[in-house]
């Protein structure tokens, strides 16, 4: 069995800098380059995530002071139609290379990920709930979503590492259209799931895609 201090030293480089009162022997512990990196690339991209889900929430909250929560009113095959159309839409563009609506990628982008909470937030209201809700408390629900796939975000990238900043934009956009395809399925089948994840964990998932090839946007600007 590999013990506590057969761990540290795979991941932690020893120094004796000098000796205790007690004659033990003083150690400088530090984590081994490849580590350090590591937890570089980790924070930068909690980071990048952060300041990409801000701007996604200044539009939602914006959208919501201008109509409310009118978009309550959608089924939720009503919100994964949309999502399908945005997510179609940026592959058409991909696949074509040019565009002839003014509404970017970015924007396409911004809106898939904002229609995910939304279809989130609809997930966890019972059915009788109001079509209009006050503007904070359906912030408080945003920012719990936001929470949730943030964690999730952590928990993937430390089992895969960084492996998504060598993917193609074009795969996060197929991998969006397989979640939504799966979804509608799932919807088909009135919610119904033998092995596979539920519908929220999708959504999680597809936010995270647009997440990713939002900050893909924001490096190739700079």
């Amino acid at each position: 069995m590999i013990n506590k201090a057969t761990n540290l030293r795979r991941i932690c480089e020893t120094q004796v800098v000098g000796q205790t009162t007690e004659g033990e022997p003083l150690l400088k512990i530090t984590p081994k380059p490849y580590l350090c990196r590591k937890i570089r690339l980790v924070q930068k991209t909690i980071e990048q995530f952060q300041a990409v889900f801000s701007r996604c929430k200044a539009l939602f909250v914006n959208k919501n002071r201008d109509y409310g929560t009118s978009w309550r009113i959608l089924r939720p095959a009503s919100l994964t139609d949309q999502l399908f159309i945005k997510a179609r839409r940026i592959r058409t563009i991909e696949e074509k290379g040019y565009q002839k609506v003014a509404d970017s990628v970015e924007s396409e982008f911004i809106g898939i990920v904002n229609y995910c909470i939304m279809s989130l937030i609809q997930l966890q209201l019972p059915p009788d709930a109001p079509i209009e809700m006050d503007g904070q408390e359906v912030q408080v629900l945003y920012d719990r979503y936001v929470r949730e796939t943030l964690q999730l975000l952590e928990s993937k990238n430390d089992d895969y590492g960084e492996v998504w900043r060598d993917m193609r934009s074009s795969s996060y956009t197929d991998l969006i259209l397989v979640k939504l395809l799966r979804i509608k399925q799932i919807e088909d089948n009135e919610g119904r799931t033998l092995v596979s994840e539920g519908l929220d964990a999708n959504y999680k998932d597809i936010i995270n895609y647009a997440i990713f090839a939002l900050i893909k946007i924001d490096e190739a600007r700079q």
